[in-house]
């Protein structure tokens, strides 16, 4: 291994930082906490399509970087698979478009009799076809599964080929990684959600919260493992900027779990600006997760 500026052990040279694979690990933790939500079937057909390009973008941006780098064609191969596979989602999903979900026309069919039970009115609701089939939300996963492999890829490939422990580090932060961002980034896009669809629960949502929550941990976790950022905080490793970007990661991590538990109480208020307010807390979850995640990764140089 060679040493830092203050003498301190480094792994930039055992573990490499890609641009790439974080890009993909961000694109398939999105589309796993998609499945989480779609196979609800309360959430409108709408949101997944928006979430598909979204990530599908996010994707093919981390494909373009390693290409333009060096490739690594497993890794590139296994995400270019991915995103074929969602884009399919995406078809399927506009096809049967008219089905619309369950949850929603039920919801909708509710809101309808009340309406003219009160005025006599029978209002002009949004239909959709009972009789047609609907997207099966099976096909949400099959991407995220599809994208663990480029994620191995990606391991594999940060440590110059598999290096037993190294690379079981690597595959976990980046699996944690995946995780832990996607489940922060979906619930604070599905926080918006609510602005299209009113009416729809709250438990959609909530449990994408309570999956940061429990996703926080392993990816905490992840980072303290040797070599962590313990060797950051005790000067083991130097920063660059006299220990305080390991204390900025700190504040980002602790900030991030608070962030969640204050979300999660805004959303026990009955009134239906409590989903915006905890949409606000999800932004900065969201820059503070990223502060969490990024920071350890150029520090630690695992997997940037």
């Amino acid at each position: 291994m060679s040493d830092t500026a203050t003498g301190g052990p480094s792994l930039l040279d055992v573990i490499e930082v890609h641009g790439a694979t974080v890009l993909l690990m961000w694109a398939t933790g999105g589309l796993l906490f998609l499945w989480v939500t779609s196979r609800r079937r309360e959430v409108g057909i709408g949101y997944g399509w928006t979430m598909r390009l979204t990530y599908i973008a996010i994707g093919a941006i981390g494909i373009v970087t390693g290409m333009v780098g060096t490739p690594y064609w497993p890794r590139e191969i296994a995400g270019i698979a991915m995103l074929c596979a969602s884009a399919y989602a995406l078809l399927v999903s506009w096809q049967r478009r008219k089905a619309g979900v369950a949850g929603q026309r039920e919801v909708i069919e509710r809101r309808s009799e009340r309406v003219a039970e009160m005025t006599g009115i029978d209002k002009e609701e949004q239909r959709f076809d009972k009789d047609a089939a609907e997207f099966p939300p099976v096909l949400d996963l099959i991407p995220a599964v599809i994208g663990a492999a480029a994620l191995i890829a990606g391991a594999i490939n940060s440590t110059g080929g598999w290096d037993g422990g190294t690379t079981w580090l690597a595959l976990f932060r980046l699996l944690a990684g995946a995780a832990f961002l996607g489940a922060v980034s979906d619930a604070m896009l599905l926080g918006h959600w609510y602005l299209v669809q009113p009416g729809l629960a709250r438990s959609p949502i909530l449990e994408l919260v309570r999956w940061t929550a429990i996703t926080w941990v392993p990816h905490t976790i992840a980072f303290l493992l040797p070599t962590g950022m313990w060797t950051v905080l005790n000067g083991t490793i130097d920063d660059g900027y006299g220990g305080a970007l390991g204390w900025f990661w700190l504040a980002s991590t602790v900030a991030t779990i608070i962030l969640v538990g204050v979300t999660r109480a805004a959303l026990r208020e009955r009134q239906y600006s409590a989903v915006m307010a905890a949409t606000g807390l999800l932004y900065l979850a969201i820059l503070t997760a990223f502060g969490q995640d990024l920071v350890a990764r150029i520090l630690l140089g695992i997997e940037l």
